[in-house]
């Protein structure tokens, strides 16, 4: 099993402290950075290994940034304490996001990003908490997450813990229905400690959702299963910060839809269906760094 950079720790809990602090206009400033840089070891982690889910992963990447170094309670030199925050990340297929956010927050180094997906790496297609430290549960087959986030928010409850479960899910994967039996748990056991934070980039794997099976009205949906709902700029670092570290309002978990652009960042993979699974050459990655470099 990977492990974490020696100091890891105070660096994060360091950092998180610091953006808590400061200004919103320089957090979402360097939040941004941060996102830039997740986005740019992705690509050339895909690139290396000729396969990934880029245009999920950018669709994710200001999500993960946001969570993971300013309002995940976490510690990457001990992942499994006890009153950590559980981040779970149901769209398992944009592992690359994941990796490379795991790597900038120091849960292993950044040095591990180039076995992606080498035979008998710990960083394979889909998470696998047995390999990756900082991985709640083993995700892929769609629909799995936010039953174990619903699971993993009742034990807070039953624990008397005041820790956070956070889950992310593809839009697309909402079609399944263990979503739906999950959310109606959730709001029965009054778990307001939960966000669910929906990646609603409107791309499945070969078309766009609302061809395949209709999602909207989503928020209707989500506010009859019992959810406190909101529509949120998934690409918006300081709303982003304000929505998810702000403390429960009510008895009713949370429902975080991120209106977001699959392949954000790079004009030539942004909302392009073939960019769900599609590689870069080394041109188009070259291009895409200079993108993000700007």
């Amino acid at each position: 099993m990977l492990s974490a950079v020696p100091g890891a720790t105070s660096r994060l809990r360091d950092l998180r402290s610091g953006l808590r602090a400061t200004a919103p206009a320089e957090r979402a400033g360097r939040l941004r950075d941060a996102a830039r840089e997740i986005r740019r070891r992705d690509l050339r982690m895909i690139e290396r290994a000729g396969q990934g889910h880029i245009g999920g992963d950018f669709s994710a990447a200001d999500i993960l940034a946001v969570l993971y170094l300013a309002v995940l309670d976490l510690d990457p030199e001990h992942p499994d304490w006890p009153e950590r925050d559980r981040y779970i990340q149901s769209k398992g297929h944009a592992s690359g996001a994941l990796y490379s956010t795991l790597a900038y927050a120091g849960f292993f180094p950044d040095a591990a990003l180039d076995t992606y997906m080498e035979p008998l790496s710990a960083l394979n297609g889909h998470p696998n908490r047995r390999k990756i430290p900082g991985v709640e549960t083993n995700t892929g087959p769609l629909g799995h997450g936010l039953p174990v986030a619903v699971g993993a928010a009742l034990a807070a409850r039953l624990d008397g813990a005041t820790r956070r479960t956070y889950v992310l899910t593809g839009d697309g994967e909402l079609q399944e229905g263990s979503n739906w039996e999950a959310a109606m748990s959730a709001a029965h056991y009054k778990l307001n400690r939960l966000t669910v934070i929906v990646d609603r980039n409107r791309f499945q794997q070969g078309a766009p959702t609302e061809g395949t099976n209709a999602l909207e009205p989503l928020a209707d949906k989500w506010t009859a299963f019992g959810f406190r709902t909101r529509h949120i700029d998934g690409h918006d670092h300081e709303a982003l910060f304000q929505a998810l570290s702000a403390e429960p309002g009510d008895d009713r978990p949370v429902c975080l839809i991120a209106d977001t652009v699959k392949g954000k960042g790079v004009s030539f993979i942004e909302d392009r269906v073939e960019w769900h699974h599609k590689v870069p050459s080394a041109e188009q990655t070259a291009a895409a760094l200079e993108e993000l470099s700007r």
